[in-house]
């Protein structure tokens, strides 16, 4: 994966009787723009603060470009950070703003201007130079933000949850702002949100953190269709989970029984198996597939118990033996046919879509 950047080797942090990071250890690569996924509480703006220089941890230690920077200060870093408060100076015009970091360093006069005039029309702010924050709207306090941190070159970029107060459409606007950003500039990032869709927007790998741990940490592909935990599954999209039982034991996955008889070939999660073993077969609502019953040859027997119809798509509730199973199915895929509760289908199952899960996770 080539140069690591960043690692963090058996980082430990506690505030009180709160472990907050629990042995964590982290490699971030150059280029990459890695997320640290998880709820409030889970470790990642600690991840960052330890990183960045503004918390010092209890054990472990922090290596970035090759320095051991454990009991270096945060200046000496070399660091970008970019909080969700994004911490703009309110009596500051943008321009005066985005220019403070290098002004610190000394650069003045031409140079500045024409840096400060290059960062603006980077995150699409050119024109914006005399307004104060309190004119600025929608997503431009974060460009700025990002502008002001970007344009001291630093070696490695940390943003803290940059986008979660603003709402969705902005928010998707942004991402892609922040997506256009690494790529035209390549700067290795690590980028801390609770929004799983972002995560799986914006990274190029995502670290799924879980009380202090990483849980998971793979490619969004990887980390969505092959969760490894019951948490990761359920916190990463929406997840159906039918306890299950192993009776076959393949090269490349298993064949579980559901509770109503229905066996089924799936992927193995990574995990090792055996004949007689009970799991959790975790299936995505829109890899899913249902049919009339008596055409459908293979599948898990059910009935219909609800519909929405959304246009683009229609959601389904389908009642199976020993539970229920939400399936999306694109109404492009069902060519204008749709089903009605009491209707008797069998849901189709993919195995390069589904995974089977340990009951303990």
């Amino acid at each position: 994966m080539g140069r690591a950047v960043v690692e963090l080797s058996g980082v430990t942090k506690r505030y009180g009787a709160v472990t907050a990071l629990d042995a964590l250890d982290l490699a971030v690569y150059e280029g990459e723009l890695l997320s640290l996924l998880g709820p409030s509480g889970c470790g990642k703006t600690t991840t960052l603060n330890v990183i960045a220089g503004f918390a010092a941890p209890d054990a472990g230690r922090v290596v970035i470009d090759g320095d051991d920077v454990t009991a270096e200060p945060a200046w000496r870093r070399g660091l970008g950070v970019v909080f969700q408060s994004y911490a703009l100076f309110p009596h500051m015009s943008v321009a005066e703003n985005v220019a403070f970091g290098l002004r610190e360093r000394g650069v003045s006069g031409a140079a500045l201007a024409g840096r400060v005039a290059a960062a603006l029309a980077q995150v699409g702010l050119a024109g914006f130079e005399a307004r104060r924050p309190s004119q600025l709207s929608g997503g431009q306090p974060q460009r700025v933000a990002l502008a002001r941190t970007l344009i001291v070159e630093p070696r490695l970029l940390l943003l803290d949850e940059p986008l979660s107060n603003l709402d969705a459409v902005l928010r998707a606007q942004m991402r892609l702002e922040v997506e256009r950003l690494h790529r035209d500039v390549g700067i290795t990032t690590i980028y801390a949100t609770h929004d799983q869709a972002e995560a799986l927007a914006l990274s190029t790998r995502i670290a799924v953190l879980d009380r202090g741990r990483i849980v998971q940490e793979g490619k969004p592909e990887e980390i969505y269709w092959r969760p490894r935990t019951r948490f990761v599954a359920e916190f990463v999209g929406a997840a159906n989970l039918l306890p299950v039982r192993v009776t076959e034991v393949r090269d490349l996955g298993v064949v579980v029984e559901t509770a109503g008889g229905s066996r089924i070939p799936v992927a193995s999660g990574g995990h090792s198996w055996m004949v007689g073993a009970s799991g959790l077969l975790c299936l995505r609502p829109e890899a899913l597939r249902i049919e009339e019953s008596e055409r459908a040859a293979g599948g898990i027997r059910g009935k219909v118990a609800g519909h929405v119809f959304e246009g683009s798509r229609q959601l389904y509730e389908v009642t199976i033996a020993g539970g229920a199973v939400r399936v999306e199915m694109l109404t492009s895929a069902q060519q204008g046919r749709g089903f009605k509760p009491g209707d008797d289908v069998k849901i189709e199952i993919s195995p390069e879509t589904s995974v089977l899960l340990p009951v303990e996770s």
